[in-house]
């Protein structure tokens, strides 16, 4: 019996030791196109039991991870594409871009750099051991926890160490939002919106592959390709449980208003597009029926009007910062606000809309506003910004 079993455990080493020469090759050559075709083939082959939910057929290629942790989200395609191949010891890891998309809302692929360990099984066939975000690349809800998925009428909330009823309340504030948004901005956008709530900071920082620091007391944020093309994936709202979770109602209602107007305005939003415009636009829309004040809506700017300290330009891009001054960042939100309140109060609501899209359509940041001021509100950037100085003494002093 003990040579048996010898004899047995060396053929299987020999099989594992040949398999792992095919894969890579000796001395760590590049793996062969037999080899990529089989990894390829044993991916695709996960990528099928996932979307099927056959868990049985997903245990035959791998490890469970989070098989069950993705079981309520609701998925339309999933598929990996095998970019990379190489041996570390006695295992190989291979590099691939997982492609996505949650069904009923994104209407291309999330495409997300995913590394996977693979591991030779007695029989010498490879099955995946782990799969995790690619260095560089961010963390997808799953990657923390099972996910629980609430849908609303205009929504889909998914979270993470989250209650049922926070997620359904969470749902009917982003119910709220897209029509409050689409009665300002219009309608040419998709009209739904995707919302993670994750359990912490840290997870809030982990899905969007940044220090927590950066992201310490922002509500919210929202991910996207500007100046998007039709056909781009949904955007992402991402919350930040521990700052939105202590805003009263209307806080978290103007919170997320804001940040769905910048899901319907992302076609829109280019490099030409300062941050004023597009963060204060966010805000006017989102205090639209919040019966908030310009004093109660902008403390700190009106804190700086009352000392005579009226800003004589625009905030920059750089006043946004969020790892900077915390009432330089708020100030600078409540400039592009007050100024878009302007535009709304002085030229009109669909003014102000068809400025934002005005400034979105030139091809770089010098010359846009410019442009679109005069073309659209017919006034230059300087008496713009000598209207908007007397207009935050009229609002806050």
């Amino acid at each position: 019996m003990a040579g048996r079993r010898r004899a047995s455990g060396t053929r299987v080493v020999l099989a594992v030791c040949l398999l792992l020469v095919a894969l890579v090759g000796c001395g760590g050559r590049p793996a062969t196109d037999s080899a990529r075709a089989e990894v390829q083939s044993l991916l695709d082959r996960r990528a099928t039991a996932l979307l099927d939910r056959d868990e049985a057929a997903y245990l035959r290629t791998g490890a469970r991870g989070w098989f069950g942790d993705l079981r309520a989200v609701p998925l339309a395609d999933w598929s990996y594409r095998l970019t990379g191949l190489r041996r570390t010891g006695d295992s190989a890891v291979a590099d691939a871009e997982l492609r996505y998309r949650v069904e009923g809302y994104d209407r291309a692929p999330v495409r997300v750099g995913r590394t996977l360990r693979l591991e030779p099984d007695a029989q010498g066939h490879w099955y995946v051991a782990s799969d995790r975000p690619a260095k560089g690349s961010a963390e997808q809800l799953w990657d923390q926890g099972e996910v629980a998925a609430v849908r609303g009428q205009d929504s889909l909330v998914l979270g993470v160490g989250q209650s049922a009823a926070r997620l359904r309340a969470y749902a009917r504030l982003a119910d709220h939002a897209v029509p409050a948004v689409a009665q300002a901005w219009g309608t040419d956008w998709a009209r739904h919106v995707v919302v993670l709530v994750p359990g912490s900071l840290s997870d809030m920082a982990g899905l969007l592959g940044a220090p927590e620091s950066s992201y310490r007391g922002i509500a919210a944020v929202t991910t996207g390709e500007t100046g998007a093309r039709a056909g781009a994936p949904a955007d992402r709202i991402i919350l930040n449980p521990d700052a939105y979770g202590v805003l009263g109602g209307t806080g978290k209602q103007v919170v997320l208003t804001h940040e769905t107007t910048h899901v319907a305005t992302r076609t829109h939003t280019t490099a030409a597009t300062p941050l004023w415009l597009s963060e204060g636009y966010a805000d006017w829309i989102g205090y639209l029926g919040s019966g908030r004040s310009p004093s109660q809506a902008a403390p700190e700017l009106r804190r700086a009007v009352a000392e005579g300290r009226v800003p004589d330009s625009l905030p920059l891009d750089a006043d946004f910062g969020f790892a900077g001054d915390a009432t330089e960042l708020a100030q600078a939100y409540e400039g592009g606000w007050m100024a878009c309140r302007m535009i709304a109060d002085h030229w009109g609501e669909v003014r102000l809309a068809e400025f934002y899209r005005a400034v979105g359509g030139h091809e770089r940041r010098a010359g846009a506003v410019e442009g679109a001021l005069k073309e659209v509100l017919g006034t230059s950037l300087e008496e713009f910004t000598a209207q908007w100085g007397e207009y935050l003494r009229a609002q806050l002093g």
